[in-house]
């Protein structure tokens, strides 16, 4: 037999090897660019995931960003700009230090980074392909910080793809990440969400309060049971903070984040020594929720022991482990003094004959049977048959009709359809300041007693055009959907900045010719000044002014405005939705009259609100003197009407709206407490 030589792989062998065993799956391809935008003083990340990471895993911060100069390096092995000895190892202070992420990244995906600096006038987009740049860095338009894009993970390395699990579990894996970084990093902004779709998944604002973050993530369940801890150990140089549930909580699965020096590790030892805590307290098969961050004298700590950094070795680390046993004993016995036990009537079965009843000392602590005028009968997560049936739009007009009439306007049926094959395109990621303002604004004005009745509710019915019968809990409230969905719209547009769908309008429409008419109707009401211009020269004003901001309008909020004046296409701002065409005119003239252009910020925020003025619930214009046609259309677009306020704006109430203290206030008139079980019983019961 002869004896194989000893051969020296080749650099790309050595590099697709090396990235394997760093790059395990999209989470640990997400970890590492986390930890990079943190590293890099980002207050604001954005996540965008397709097909649980493996077609899309795109990452945003507004950190320092990347030098034009440094790029041609950037995704070559052990290039950092964190470390330059190896002495440094012994106080290393940053996530990163051997500079293989983006380069194991480059190797088993397709990547692309655009990046600006503060100091640059523009950013640069770079594209690598196995660690190396493909083409020098171009000009690009872009916010200050990063975006990191990375396509088609593992395309070179079937046999670890086919090894994942579906799409769904890769994703779950992705959250539990973020979920963990965000907590940590109270701080910054975290947004994590599929592509295709239309609510984030991981939504946390910057906050000073850990508690808060953990109430966003993981609910009020956990947050209201929290304990926080907090202890120095000088002797061990390291100290501990963070927040541990008591003993009403528990779980089926242990929540355990663990940080040490801010870095997320996993820790077997500790683990097992906290799970040896909680074993007493909790039922059996439940577990606790722990949050520990050790901040550890970085000479004390070796971090460069595994390829994914997931694990660290702790000098003295029985000794630590010991510690954090002893403060979770003390915190857990001085909060045992009041246990929470949740009990539930038999629904079913015969009742327990007089043999079989417990000790009456043991039955006085039973659970009383729940009052019938307390029990809610409904549930606000069931849907109607008739969900799944849309009503179809009403035909266009015939081609012997007039198309150029400005009270009916036609909306191309296949729109939907368009609108999807647009979405194909990447995400925008915008950070831009006003619109983050905005957003903050809305949540600073938030009554978060409204939003939990409107995000749990039982939709009764449409009492007219503008006021509906909703359910929460045991009360029954008459609400003015008019004026909220408003206010929905508005936050549809502030959260979905462009990257809206489109609505094709069949015949486009001349934006002078609306505005004409909506002035029309403005004198006829008598609300013009007698010494305003022409109609025909306000009109062809607004319309320059349009056509003029057309870029502007077509890249953020999707309105299409061809260069000869005509309105091509429309935002969709809620999928299947189609705002009432009558407003069109008033929209339109508005949006001369409201918006103020010169300033970006009041120019957003006035545009934002204009379009949800537009795309507000209102009922289509009910025809005076028409014949059996036209009336039998306004029935058609009536009934249309109706079926998108009860299946597509009250189903977004309880998605993500936040209600606003401008209409939860009672004396606003616009929410009113109509009954209660309660109330009616106590009636009943008189009669």
């Amino acid at each position: 037999m002869e004896v194989p030589h000893i051969r020296r792989l080749e650099e790309n062998v050595v590099n697709r090897i090396a990235a394997g065993e760093i790059i395990l799956r999209p989470a640990n391809a997400l970890k590492e660019l986390i930890e990079n935008s943190l590293d890099a003083g980002a207050t604001t990340i954005n996540i965008l995931i397709q097909g649980g990471g493996l077609r899309l895993l795109q990452i945003q911060d507004n950190g320092h960003g990347i030098r034009k100069e440094d790029l041609n390096i950037l995704c070559e092995r052990f290039t950092t700009s964190k470390l330059k000895t190896f002495d440094d190892l012994q106080h290393i202070g940053t996530f990163g230090f051997r500079g293989e992420a983006l380069a194991s990244i480059s190797h088993v995906a397709r990547l692309r980074i655009t990046t600006k600096t503060p100091d640059s006038p523009c950013a640069y987009k770079a594209e690598y392909l196995g660690g190396k740049l493909k083409d020098n860095p171009k000009m690009s338009a872009g916010n200050p910080g990063t975006q990191i894009t990375v396509e088609d993970l593992f395309y070179d390395i079937p046999i670890r793809r086919k090894a994942l699990k579906s799409p769904g579990d890769e994703y779950n894996r992705i959250l539990n990440v973020v979920s963990r970084y965000a907590v940590h990093n109270a701080s910054v902004s975290f947004v994590c969400k599929k592509k295709e779709s239309m609510t984030a998944d991981i939504q946390t604002s910057m906050t000073k309060n850990t508690k808060d973050t953990i109430r966003q993530i993981y609910g009020e369940s956990v947050a209201s049971e929290l304990l926080p801890v907090e202890r120095e150990y000088p002797l061990l140089r390291f100290k501990m903070k963070g927040y541990i549930s008591n003993a009403n909580y528990n779980y089926k699965s242990f929540q355990f984040l663990l940080f040490v020096n801010n870095r997320a590790v996993e820790n077997s030892n500790i683990k097992k020594a906290i799970e040896s805590v909680y074993s007493p307290l909790l039922p059996k098969g439940s577990h606790p929720f722990v949050y520990l961050s050790l901040e550890v004298d970085p000479r004390n700590v070796d971090v460069n022991v595994h390829p994914t950094k997931r694990e660290v070795t702790l000098l003295n680390e029985d000794r630590i482990t010991d510690a954090i046993v002893e403060i979770l004993q003390e915190h857990l016995e001085n909060a045992n003094y009041s246990r929470t036990f949740y009990t539930q009537q038999t629904l079913t079965g015969e009742i327990l004959s007089e043999s079989s009843q417990k000790p009456e000392n043991t039955a006085r602590n039973e659970s009383k049977k729940l009052a019938d005028y307390k029990m809610v009968r409904t549930d606000s997560r069931a849907q109607t048959l008739d969900t799944f049936v849309q009503v179809q739009p009403r035909a266009p007009l015939d081609s012997g009709e007039s198309s150029s009439s400005i009270d009916r306007m036609d909306i191309d049926e296949s729109s939907q359809l368009s609108s999807e094959a647009k979405r194909v395109a990447p995400r925008k990621s915008l950070i831009i300041e006003g619109i983050d303002k905005l957003r903050k604004a809305v949540k600073r004005s938030e009554n978060q007693a409204m939003t939990n009745i409107l995000r749990n509710h039982t939709f009764v019915g449409c009492v007219d055009d503008t006021l509906a019968l909703i359910q929460h809990d045991v009360d029954l409230y008459l609400i003015n959907f008019s004026e909220f969905s408003e206010e929905l719209f508005y936050q549809v547009v502030l959260a979905e900045f462009g990257n809206f769908g489109t609505l094709k309008l069949e015949n486009p429409i001349c934006i002078a010719d609306s505005i004409e008419v909506a002035l029309e109707v403005e004198e006829a009401r008598g609300s013009l000044p007698s010494n305003l211009q022409s109609k025909s020269e306000i009109a062809t004003s607004i319309a320059n002014a349009l056509v003029e901001n057309a870029m502007m309008l077509k890249d953020h909020f999707s309105l299409k405005v061809s260069e000869d004046g005509y309105i091509i296409e429309l935002p969709m701002l809620l999928r299947g939705h189609i705002p009432t065409m009558d407003k069109l005119p008033s929209f339109l003239l508005r949006l001369g009259t409201e918006v103020d252009w010169e300033t970006k910020d009041r120019c957003f925020h006035s545009i934002a609100r204009e379009l949800a003025l537009f795309y507000s619930a209102e009922p289509p214009l009910e025809p005076v003197d028409a014949n059996e046609a036209d009336v039998q259309r306004y029935k058609a677009d009536h009934k249309q009407y109706l079926w998108q306020v009860q299946h597509l704006i009250f189903p977004s109430f309880k998605s993500y709206f936040i209600a606003p203290n401008c209409l939860s206030k009672p004396e606003s008139g616009f929410v009113t407490r109509l009954a209660s079980i309660g109330d009616l019983y106590k009636i009943f019961k008189r009669c």
